[in-house]
């Protein structure tokens, strides 16, 4: 069995996060921690957090750092991210929350941060494919369609197409992507914590990338993470 590992990836809508976080999930028997998927399930479930969360959402506002990062540290807090470790997926998006993630999990750091590049043209291709589940947010694509229909493989929730995978919606979300995101990925690469990987070619081709990234970092911690 791997060892656990304590990982942030980062990539733009469509680069593959959702996939690779799952494999290297099961590659190092971890947690694979998505803050769209909490934010999902708060909305679903009416927690207080989530009533928050869809009031801002409803009115076409961001969420803050503060609200971001009491979901996160929660979750953190349970016994499988604490014991092994965690692949957090969707935060942090701002420096500001990267700061708050540092000293959240201190005296502990994070092992790696990854960065899955790929191109916004195919970034673009992939998105306006996408089809997501209703339900449980299952992704799918006109290229990998479910079983049967349009019915999910996974829970049998109807499979559509989001009302925001528009081209233009998509850009704006890739630009604000960027203008968040790139002082983030300085302030990592500032801190000799980053990786940047190639997203490009078939899933299981870019998760070596990332294992092989994963493990030279290991290796320069003498065989190990701190």
């Amino acid at each position: 069995m791997a060892a656990g590992a304590r990982l942030v990836v980062l990539g733009k809508q469509g680069a593959g996060k959702g996939t690779q976080c799952l494999s290297l999930s099961h590659h190092y028997v971890v947690t694979h921690v998505s803050t769209g998927d909490m934010l999902r399930e708060a909305v679903k479930q009416g927690t207080g957090l989530g009533k928050k969360a869809k009031e801002l959402m409803d009115r076409g506002e961001l969420l803050g750092d503060d609200l971001i990062m009491e979901m996160v540290s929660g979750r953190l807090a349970e016994s499988d991210t604490k014991d092994r470790g965690f692949i957090l997926d969707g935060c942090p998006r701002t420096v500001e929350q990267a700061r708050m993630l540092a000293d959240l999990l201190a005296p502990v750091d994070l092992d790696l941060v990854i960065d899955i590049e790929v191109p916004t043209s195919q970034v673009l291709r992939r998105l306006a494919s996408r089809r997501v589940c209703v339900d449980c947010g299952a992704n799918y694509s006109l290229q990998a369609r479910p079983l049967i229909g349009w019915t999910c493989d996974v829970c049998g929730g109807e499979v559509v197409q989001r009302e925001d995978d528009t081209e233009e919606a998509i850009s704006r979300r890739l630009e604000i992507y960027e203008i968040q995101t790139a002082p983030l990925i300085d302030w990592y690469r500032e801190r000799g914590q980053l990786a940047q990987v190639a997203g490009t070619g078939l899933p299981d081709t870019v998760t070596k990338r990332i294992v092989r990234a994963i493990e030279d970092r290991s290796n320069r911690k003498g065989g190990r993470f701190t």
